[in-house]
């Protein structure tokens, strides 16, 4: 069936209080969806985020941000006042997030609520269920805390090796900040579970993002280090990233550490199928990251400081998703098929029956030469875009392409007369073969450069985008959800 959504990350949602969150904006974001005549809001990855503040580099592949947690149901629950939230510095710029601020912030308050939390039935259920993941991310969370925030490789020697022992007398020395990081862990999947429920009330469906690797600093290496490419000293042998390409000369060095493919084979996958599991249970959808790696994964030896000397490897391929679909059922998956794809990933994309990506953006060029981004060239069985968090606005694009290019967009789009381009493309996505139709939120309201989520390979300034109050308006949901009826969707 067509159908069609949105992009945009939960944090830039607008809010009082410096960082979008589960709140009554969110609500309100998908009461706008329903009647925008909307099925779906796509988020970006959820956990807790660290350096760089980048979802894609979360402490756990499990575990929750923080930092998304509704202040205001904690109000109403008695475990803050309202005065110490309001009063709280949060930032004071309305249109991005301060992450260094919202984070002092935010922790102090959620330590506040904490100390007046005493277990309940609840709390001790969750505790139980989750304690797969939860005992060593609670541990992990207190231990950085303890050693400064410092990565866990340069822990003593003791813990960082996990010793029986050391294990032991940690988690009773740090009992009380272990209790808090569960604490603060109950409250979030309480609040994402009501908010998931809401959506779904209001026929919007949630497509979550996965991550393909995992952060180096974080409790999934720390906690079992055999399921990584690592050395007796538990650093990283090889590490993730791409080969250089049209848009990067060296390459980019993501720098995240490498499965031991063959191990997790051993385990019959049991790690994926834990993280697919959990993620089923937080999605309705998943879109994974750089599927392409299942197939074949670069591998840079570490140490380098660029991307240009690694080697194509084999991934697992059929056998994983054969363990998912075994153990789990079919999955919804959107994979993520961009940049330089080998034959082998179509083969791979065709078996598993995936939706891949097709991005508009991409399909312009100063040669007019025609290729896949073209949209008479989709595929019913895909999910087309305007762009994604990784791309510049489509308006920043237009305002930024070469002339050729810009030529070449308009001949294809044919804006109708006084229509705006951001409104032309979305159009086009929507009247495309694509049987799902995403568009970014700050394309929907015509942004530029001020917009822009993420610019790949670069650290700072980016994720912080937040939607100013007030910009959703009455009418463009009215002319989303009549191009959304016009193309059936």
């Amino acid at each position: 069936m067509r159908s069609c959504g949105i992009l945009m990350h939960i944090s830039s949602l607008p809010s009082p209080y410096g960082i979008g969150t589960f709140g009554k904006e969110a609500e309100h974001f998908a009461d706008w969806l329903r009647d925008a005549g909307q099925k779906y809001w796509q988020v970006l990855p959820i956990g807790p985020t660290g350096y760089g503040d980048s979802p894609y580099q979360p402490f756990s592949s499990f575990a929750g941000n923080p930092l998304l947690i509704d202040l205001d149901e904690l109000v109403e629950n008695g475990f803050l006042t309202r005065k110490a939230v309001e009063e709280a510095d949060y930032g004071a710029d309305p249109s991005y997030v301060d992450f260094d601020k919202v984070n002092k912030c935010k922790m102090a308050l959620l330590r506040e609520a904490f100390a007046g939390f005493t277990d309940d039935v609840g709390y001790t259920s969750f505790v139980m269920d989750e304690q797969d993941w939860l005992d060593d991310y609670a541990l992990f969370t207190a231990l950085k805390e303890k050693f400064g925030g410092k990565p866990w490789t340069m822990w003593d020697e003791d813990i960082k090796m996990r010793e029986p022992e050391t294990m032991k007398r940690w988690q009773e020395e740090l009992k009380d900040e272990i209790k808090f990081v569960k604490f603060v862990q109950y409250i979030f999947f309480r609040q994402w579970d009501r908010f998931h429920r809401y959506c779904n009330k209001n026929g919007i469906q949630i497509i979550g993002d996965i991550p393909i690797y995992v952060s180096p600093d974080s409790a999934d290496v720390w906690a079992q280090p055999e399921l990584f490419e690592l050395d007796e000293q538990r650093n990283p042998k090889r590490v993730a990233g791409v080969p250089p390409d049209y848009f990067s000369k060296t390459g980019q060095l993501w720098g995240n550490p490498l499965y031991n493919w063959e191990e997790m084979r051993k385990t019959g996958y049991k790690w994926w199928l834990k993280r697919i599991g959990k993620s089923q249970e937080n999605y309705d959808m998943l879109r994974i990251d750089h599927f392409r790696a299942f197939d074949t994964y670069y591998a840079i030896p570490a140490g380098h400081q660029t991307a240009e000397h690694g080697t194509w490897e084999q991934g697992p391929g059929m056998e994983l998703f054969n363990a998912i679909k075994n153990d789990l059922g079919e999955v919804n998956i959107i994979a993520e098929d961009l940049g330089d794809i080998f034959d082998s990933v179509k083969v791979l994309l065709k078996d598993t029956g995936f939706p891949g990506m097709r991005v508009l953006q991409f399909g312009f060029n100063p040669d007019n030469t025609d290729n896949d981004h073209l949209p008479h060239n989709y595929p019913e069985n895909c999910c087309a875009y305007t762009g994604t968090h990784d791309n510049a606005t489509i308006m920043q694009w237009y305002r930024e392409a070469d002339p050729k290019t810009r030529a070449m967009a308009k001949r294809y789009l044919k804006p109708n007369l006084f229509e705006k381009f951001n409104m032309c493309c979305i159009r086009t996505v929507y009247a495309s073969p694509a049987k799902l139709a995403i568009v970014p939120m700050q394309d929907i309201l015509g942004l530029g450069k001020e917009g822009r989520m993420n610019v790949p390979s670069t650290l700072g300034g980016n994720w912080n985008w937040r939607m100013l109050p007030g910009k959703l308006s009455a009418a463009t949901a009215e002319k989303l959800r009549d191009l959304a009826d016009t193309y059936f969707r």
